[in-house]
């Protein structure tokens, strides 16, 4: 007699190796898991198709889209960048009875958020348009400013939201023609930033030498109308509409640590990227350089950053942008608490250069992460919330560092302010990469 072990496997029998036949509830379950199956794939695919096998990453009609947008940074964010010369000029001719705190232009990331939600929803050639048109008109209003809130309506809002659609609807744009090599198309479309602000504070510098202020204006703004035609020309959207409602915020984008977290460091840095670049001018003049030197400084800082837009943008594409921007960030930090101790010509110099590469290589790739936190239709809503948040840190910033120089008299508090706030954002940063 022979008795079954409950513990053990059950005896086999003559049949025990041919495959049983499923029950007809078997059946049901298994063909309701294929469809689910099939839906979550058809989702997928849907969401992530268009980037995973049809982005072009290159082509004639893609690199003539970066052609376009470059003409337009260097017709807009160039002479956005060109702001330095304008402070000091406004402060020792214009304006001399404003403070360092009253002068900044940070509005351009204001507009990210409406834009955002137009991009996706396939608008893109008619808002390009309006703000060129805007900030055409703004340019050749300026020639006619004489006091403080005309220059503010202008050149600070004016401007600063027509060059804000450029910029935020550029880099959507580019994730719509790039992939793998985003971040190369990134940096040769803001080389056109580095080079107009390398070329449009000398030519201001010269104009205001031998022309009216009134026609200084006027002369950039024709040269910026030239410039933007040809960017209107060659822009153009890659993929159709998003189907259905577009939100204007998604909150379950915060609930994301990755994305939350990038977007304060962000903003936490833009209190503090700024403060050298837009304080350089007006710093070599209080310590006594020539004053076309002085002014040559961020001709110089944004031709060297024309290299590190460029090599950030190559070497993101194959280490990461992450891997970039933390070291570039250091960097910054590093030369903004070095330069109130600078005194001579040769020092000066030197941190024009640093303070150019580094802050290229940030500005050149800091919204490709927001490329790969998800599907590519919700790009311009990511990039858009993101940008509305940073512009907190941009327009800010230099006020506060602004406020520190007028309180303090001294440069060196204003470099110490910009430094701590870098070595923050630095900290933030290793926490996202390593959460």
């Amino acid at each position: 007699m022979i008795i079954a072990d409950p513990l053990r496997s059950p005896p086999l029998t003559a049949n025990s190796h041919s495959k049983q036949e499923p029950t007809h509830l078997e059946q049901d379950m298994v063909v309701k898991n294929k469809n689910k199956e099939d839906v979550v794939t058809e989702t997928v695919l849907a969401e992530d198709g268009e980037e995973a096998h049809d982005c072009p990453d290159g082509g004639l009609r893609a690199w003539l889209v970066v052609v376009g947008l470059f003409c337009g940074m260097v017709g807009m964010i160039g002479i956005i960048n060109a702001w330095g010369t304008f402070q000091a000029y406004y402060q020792e001719v214009k304006l001399p009875q404003r403070s360092s705190s009253d002068m900044w232009n940070g509005v351009i990331y204001v507009v990210g958020l409406p834009l955002g939600r137009l991009f996706d929803m396939g608008y893109l050639k008619l808002p390009m348009l309006l703000a060129s048109a805007l900030f055409i008109a703004c340019l050749f209003l300026t020639a006619e400013c004489t006091e403080y809130w005309q220059f503010l309506l202008c050149q600070g809002f004016g401007m600063g939201i027509a060059s804000g659609v450029l910029f935020n609807m550029g880099n959507m744009l580019m994730t719509h023609w790039f992939k793998r090599r985003l971040g190369l198309a990134l940096a040769c479309m803001f080389a056109g930033a580095s080079i107009g602000g390398c070329i449009f504070p000398i030519i201001v510098r010269t104009l205001l030498g031998h022309r009216s202020f009134q026609w200084t204006m006027r002369i950039l703004g024709f040269i910026a109308l030239g410039l933007l035609a040809v960017t209107n020309v060659t822009i153009a959207g890659r993929l159709p509409p998003k189907q259905g409602r577009t939100p204007l915020v998604s909150v379950a984008e915060f609930k994301r640590p990755a994305y939350s977290i990038y977007v304060s460091a962000w903003c936490i840095s833009n209190l503090g990227l700024w403060t050298c670049m837009t304080y350089l001018t007006l710093s070599a003049v209080d310590a006594g350089l020539n004053a076309t030197l002085a002014f040559n400084l961020l001709a110089i800082l944004n031709a060297t950053s024309t290299l590190g837009r460029i090599s950030s943008g190559i070497l993101a594409d194959r280490y990461g942008p992450l891997n970039i921007l933390v070291p570039a960030s250091l960097i910054v930090a590093v030369v903004t608490y070095a330069w109130p101790f600078a005194k001579s010509t040769a020092a000066f110099v030197m941190i024009a250069v640093l303070i150019g590469v580094s802050s290229g290589a940030i500005l050149a790739i800091v919204v490709q992460p927001f490329a790969r936190l998800g599907s590519v239709t919700n790009v311009g809503m990511r990039i858009g919330m993101g940008s509305t948040i940073t512009a907190i840190g941009a327009i800010a910033g230099p006020p506060i560092a602004g406020a520190i120089l007028d309180a303090t008299g001294s440069f060196k508090d204003v470099g110490y302010y910009a430094g701590i706030v870098r070595r923050f954002v630095i900290r933030i940063a290793w926490v996202g990469e390593h959460a």
